[in-house]
């Protein structure tokens, strides 16, 4: 059993919905209680009518950095082949600012075979996507550096993926939280191997914040997850309504949970 407390993280997924409901549904989220609110960086939906109502994901974070006030908030996950290394960190430290140091920086190297073939860009291999990934994380982490004005905090760098051996390296290097979508089994397994990629990195894996979805607010995979390590919890919804069930049933067995 870790030590942190248990956090919950709403997905508003930016599909099927005019952006006024997506709008309404991060005040409701706030106002629910929620630690962090994500969304996610594709270009079309990933559910439902493929060519359905859809929003980008950068420009929207601006928004719902102006519009909370209290939650973290970022992209589960931005896709880094999407946009300049250098680019990345100065939007980052942007929305970190307009924000007052509420961002996080949620990364991957993308997936999403649509986009790329729709936008231009060149899908490659996976292998090919987490090497231009991992050539990324030291750009955008010097960008930080040189930056003026500096971000307000170290921006958290959230890696989201399961691959073994180089995800999970770039998790031990980088990351100050990892995301993945396992099983209660597999999240004991994949935090043995996370453990070995810290300590050839000299890390302390205290350091990382484990982070799980959990859709549809399932209680009790909440707490075989917990019970392995676990703290952050995502819940995710779609338009056009954004049902928020979920939501309120995660956020009441934090609170029982934390005490």
């Amino acid at each position: 059993m870790t030590s942190r407390d248990i956090r919950i993280a709403v997905q508003i997924q930016p599909q099927h919905a005019e952006y006024a409901a997506i709008r309404d549904t991060v005040r409701r989220v706030e106002d629910l209680g929620v630690d962090v609110i994500f969304n996610w960086d594709h270009f079309y939906p990933l559910s439902g009518d493929p060519d359905g109502e859809h929003f980008e994901a950068w420009t929207m974070l601006g928004a719902i950095a102006e519009q909370t006030s209290r939650v973290e908030f970022g992209s589960l996950v931005n896709c880094n082949s999407y946009r300049n290394a250098d680019l990345q960190a100065d939007m980052a430290r942007t929305l970190d600012h307009i924000s007052g140091g509420r961002f996080i920086f949620g990364t991957g190297s993308g997936w999403f075979e649509k986009d790329y073939i729709e936008y231009g860009y060149d899908f490659g291999t996976a292998g090919s996507r987490l090497d231009a990934l991992a050539e990324a994380l030291p750009r955008i982490e010097s960008r930080w550096a040189k930056l003026n004005p500096a971000p307000t905090r170290d921006i958290p760098i959230l890696i989201g993926g399961g691959g073994e051996k180089k995800t999970l390296r770039l998790v031990a290097r980088h990351a100050d939280i990892w995301h993945s979508f396992p099983d209660p089994e597999t999240l004991t397994r994949k935090l043995g191997i996370l453990a070995e990629h810290c300590a050839a990195e000299g890390r302390d894996m205290s350091e990382i914040e484990i982070s799980v979805e959990n859709r549809h607010g399932d209680e009790a995979k909440a707490d075989a997850l917990h019970a392995r390590g676990a703290t952050l919890f995502t819940v995710g919804t779609s338009g056009p309504d954004y049902p928020l069930e979920a939501v309120k049933r995660m956020v009441a067995w934090r609170d029982a949970t934390n005490g």
